[in-house]
């Protein structure tokens, strides 16, 4: 088979690593893809949300088989132009892919088939939502964008002034564009969070292995919120009974919500969840592989990756048996500094053989090959990912690794597993 991936960050990193383990693919192709991706897969400079030019791309090299990544192609229709065009795909379609285009959309949806989630109001305008919060004055409050905003349209504001200035940067300043037409405003929720990846064809659901994602630029869960700055997996606060509760109560009902509203999802469905002490549930789900999360989930992946994006994409899930290794994974984001703010690029990266180091894998998110050399090209440049028989050997692996990376400025936390950790106690 000749698959091609849309994408080119360290997710579809990831995807592209797990796939060529498939014995039945020939070769891979990307688009646009990276610097470290170039060698695992042919690259094409075509953008992954030129709609149109992926489906020319995917006829010019005639792909078998088309894996859509990211969420703005998802909720913009790609599957559906791929579908339509005839290619065996892997991703949700538009109406489908809308659980994460629209925060409003996923919030009615739950109120509407009774999934547990935090309380929560709609906004489009600035005045309504900043008397809301006067009159609420709760605080640490939630105030999501409605739409897409790269991971981080959520800001969780301490006190009545910072979320009067982050309501106007999102529905006056515009920040996300169009994303801060509206907004939804929850309830504060405590308790450890999970992130759980699902595969389903629509019909049945099939958890992945969980995972903790680190979310703020700095040590201690301080700084900026950034796109994810390292993971571990498995998430020791997700017990068997936390997972027979989610799928009850949460991951079935999800699947059979989009069913009724005529919106059948077939791809990875993630979710976002928080262990409350009311019990499980969803802070947001997203229509896609979550990024660094996959770079954890998939390297204890047993089980063929083809075969379960064909079983999806014929709706047999139900027939395959999918296995996942003992091991415990990490994976450490090297980052520009600067990251999420501005940050140079172009800085070149030493201490890799071909984008790799032995003894862990380095999933490449923002990197170029300029002139024959690695060279920074991101905010998050590379996730180093290890695997162990513990999560401290993981870590242990992981961090090694990080130490024999050099670019400058490199920012990287240094506490990454340790809650997780901490946990295991």
């Amino acid at each position: 088979m000749k698959v091609l991936v849309v994408g080119g960050g360290g997710r579809e990193h990831a995807l592209i690593r797990k796939i060529k383990e498939s014995d039945r693919v020939d070769s891979i192709a990307c688009c646009p893809g990276n610097g470290g991706i170039s060698y695992d897969a042919e690259c094409y400079d075509v953008s992954a949300t030129d709609i149109d030019g992926v489906v020319k791309l995917a006829k010019d090299i005639q792909a078998d088989f088309v894996v859509v990544a990211p969420d703005d192609p998802l909720v913009a229709g790609m599957v559906d132009a791929l579908n339509e065009a005839g290619f065996a795909t892997f991703g949700p379609t538009a109406d489908a892919a809308m659980i994460e285009g629209s925060k409003v959309f996923s919030k009615n949806l739950m109120l509407k088939y009774n999934i547990p989630t935090a309380e929560y109001r709609v906004f489009d305008n600035a005045d309504d939502v900043i008397a809301y919060l006067k009159e609420k004055n709760e605080f640490p409050a939630v105030i999501k964008a409605d739409g897409l905003a790269l991971g981080k349209g959520v800001i969780i504001p301490e006190s009545l002034e910072e979320a009067v200035a982050g309501v106007k940067e999102i529905m006056e300043d515009k920040i996300f564009g169009e994303s801060g037409n509206h907004v939804v405003v929850e309830e504060f929720l405590t308790g450890p969070e999970v992130s759980v990846l699902a595969f389903t064809d629509g019909k049945c659901v099939k958890p992945m292995v969980s995972s903790m994602d680190h979310k703020r630029a700095l040590d201690g869960d301080k700084g900026l919120n950034t796109g994810g700055m390292g993971t571990v997996s498995p998430n020791p606060y997700y017990t068997e009974e936390v997972a027979r509760e989610c799928m009850e109560k949460i991951f079935i009902p999800t699947i059979q919500a989009m069913n009724e509203e005529g919106r059948t999802f077939k791809g990875c469905l993630y979710f976002g969840l928080m262990i409350t002490p009311k019990g499980p549930k969803v802070i947001e789900y997203n229509c896609r592989f979550g990024d660094p999360e996959t770079q954890v989930v998939l390297p204890r992946l047993k089980t063929d990756i083809m075969d379960i994006f064909e079983a999806i994409n014929k709706q047999t899930l139900s027939d395959l048996d999918i296995e996942w290794s003992d091991e415990a994974s990490a994976c450490v984001i090297m980052a520009s500094g600067g990251y999420p703010k501005s940050y140079p690029k172009g800085i070149e990266i030493t201490g890799l053989t071909d984008g790799q180091l032995d003894g862990v894998t380095v999933y490449h998110a923002g990197t170029a090959v300029k002139d024959g050399k690695l060279v920074t090209s991101g905010g998050r440049v590379l996730g180093v990912t290890a695997l162990g028989n513990t999560l401290e050997e993981a870590l242990e692996k992981s961090y090694d690794a990080v130490n024999q990376i050099h670019f400058e400025n490199a920012h990287y936390r240094k506490d990454i597993g340790q809650r997780a950790l901490n946990a295991l106690k």
